[in-house]
């Protein structure tokens, strides 16, 4: 062991489970050696450490139990509740909106009176979004002949 450095030991195992022999050699080699002792001493007091630490017993609040007992109950009455009655319970409002919504447009499809077809009197002095924004009357209509001339006049002029 005057030899070999006890850290290596101390490493690989902990105080409380040595052996009377192997206990006695590492206080032999501590003695000698300055860097074992500064380990076996810092070793022996973390032993310390956790061994007081393991004796001690914490106490939960008083409530504690109360409230997990309490948080694991209304887990449970979430997760019995079906996956579709959560479902409608979130969605609930935009669906019942949407109804009220298609209904009252059915309602006013079916309940407006329709407008009347337009006769053929009402048809001719309708007037064309073209004749309103050309300044046109609808007497003054100008045929594909005048357009197509128009056209292939000003190509004509191009040449």
């Amino acid at each position: 062991m005057k030899d070999k450095h006890i850290i290596d030991v101390l490493d690989n195992t902990s105080i409380a489970s040595l052996s009377e022999s192997e206990s006695s050699e590492i206080q032999a080699h501590a003695q000698e050696c300055v860097t074992c002792r500064e380990a076996y001493e810092a070793a022996r007091v973390s032993a310390l450490v956790l061994q007081s630490r393991a004796r001690t017993k914490i106490e939960p609040s008083p409530f504690f139990q109360t409230r997990v007992l309490a948080a694991w109950r209304e887990q449970q009455a979430v997760e019995s509740v079906p996956a579709m009655l959560r479902l409608w319970r979130s969605a609930r409002a935009i669906v019942s909106s949407m109804a009220v919504t298609t209904a009252a447009l059915a309602a006013l499809t079916f309940m407006l009176p329709a407008q009347a077809p337009l006769t053929t009197d009402q048809t001719a002095s309708a007037l064309s979004a073209e004749s309103v924004i050309m300044g046109q009357s609808s007497d003054d209509q100008v045929t594909y002949d005048q357009v197509l001339s128009t056209i292939y006049q000003d190509d004509d002029d191009a040449r």
